[in-house]
């Protein structure tokens, strides 16, 4: 039997750690890394090259959604699942957008879980019930409405990193230091978001952000 190498990407101890103990018992497949955060997960994949990727949605410094983005042009040939404990649209679509071939609520049992492993790695998508019903229906509507179920600003990668990090409090010093950049192209990246949304506060963007699942809610979040 061929193994599926998976890698865990999941900013919670604990929940990596369950997860990983439930796919360890399926013979199938092997945990081969795990990344605490977005932007180690993007990293750890290049060394890696797992078949699967299994990606929290919501990370500190760079989200599950940015992270697939990024990871895919590098390795391509891996296969993202996204993890979430919210079934909302604006993270399912954000999540497709990125190139992640499904989306998995939290609450999803170990043996749904093996199979979207074995589906999307077989080439397949893969959505939790719950989101593949309301898929279905959103496209019905969409088919009938001559309307795209995606209707995002035509924002760059670099500009979705320094609106998450605008979103999680980063000063300008800050999100330059962690970029790898000067302060003055942070506040051009800033002036652009702005711009572009037409959101002219931080506040404005940090809403932005939430509502379209670039960054989890916290106070909202339940963890699973």
């Amino acid at each position: 039997m061929n193994l599926i190498n998976v890698m865990l990407a999941e900013d919670h101890t604990i929940v990596r750690e369950g997860f990983r103990w439930m796919l360890e018992m399926d013979a199938g497949v092997k945990v081969v890394g795990e990344a605490p955060d977005g932007r180690q997960a993007v990293l750890l994949a290049k060394k890696l090259r797992p078949h699967v990727v299994l990606m929290d949605i919501a990370m500190p410094l760079l989200n599950g959604v940015e992270a697939t983005r990024q990871l895919l042009q590098d390795v391509p040939t891996s296969k993202v699942l996204i993890l979430s404990a919210h079934c909302d649209d604006a993270y399912v679509n954000q999540a497709i957008a990125s190139g992640a071939k499904g989306f998995l609520l939290k609450q999803t049992s170990a043996h749904d879980v093996c199979r979207a492993i074995r589906e999307v790695q077989n080439g397949n998508t893969y959505f939790s019930p719950l989101i593949a019903r309301r898929r279905a229906r959103r496209a019905r509507q969409a088919m009938g409405n001559n309307a795209s179920l995606l209707s995002n600003p035509d924002l760059t990668s670099r500009e979705r990193e320094v609106l998450q990090l605008i979103a999680e409090g980063k000063t300008n010093k800050e999100m330059a230091a962690e970029l790898g950049i000067v302060i003055k192209t942070i506040e051009k990246h800033r002036q652009n978001l702005m711009e572009k949304l037409d959101i002219h506060d931080t506040a404005g963007l940090t809403r932005y952000a939430i509502s379209t699942g670039v960054i989890e809610n916290r106070v909202q979040a339940t963890i699973v």
